[in-house]
C-alpha cells in the first residue's frame, strides 16, 4: 500500500511540475503515473548501474540532480505521453519533483 501511495504522489509531482515548466509535457494523469512508474523501473535498473558506475566522482547531492535528468531523457525517449525539449528542462523537471514531492511526503 506505502509503494501505490508513493507511486500516486510522485505522479501528482510529475503532473504538476509539467503544468508548471514550459518545457515538459505530460499529456494526462494517467500519462504522470506511467511517467513515475517509469521513472523507478529506470532507477532501479539503470540508476543503480550510473550510481555505481560513477562512485566517488561527483558529489552524491548534484549527481542526484544530473541522474535523474539523465533517466527522465530516457523515460521521455520510450514513453509517448512525455515530452521534455532538452536537458535542461528535463533538470528542471527533477528539482521541481523532488521539491514538490518532498512537500507532498510533509504533508502526508
Amino acid at each position: 500500500m506505502t509503494f501505490i501511495i508513493s507511486a500516486l504522489i510522485s505522479a501528482a509531482a510529475f503532473y504538476l511540475a509539467a503544468k508548471l515548466l514550459p518545457g515538459v509535457t505530460i499529456k494526462s494523469f494517467t500519462h504522470a503515473i506511467l511517467v513515475a512508474l517509469a521513472i523507478v523501473v529506470l532507477n532501479v535498473t539503470l540508476g543503480l548501474a550510473l550510481k555505481v558506475m560513477t562512485l566517488g566522482i561527483l558529489s552524491l547531492g548534484i549527481f542526484k540532480f544530473i541522474l535523474s535528468a539523465i533517466l527522465i531523457q530516457v523515460a521521455d525517449y520510450f514513453l509517448d505521453g512525455l515530452k521534455v525539449q532538452n536537458f535542461l528542462w528535463a533538470l528542471a523537471l527533477a528539482a521541481t519533483v523532488a521539491v514538490i514531492d518532498g512537500v507532498f511526503n510533509w504533508i502526508l
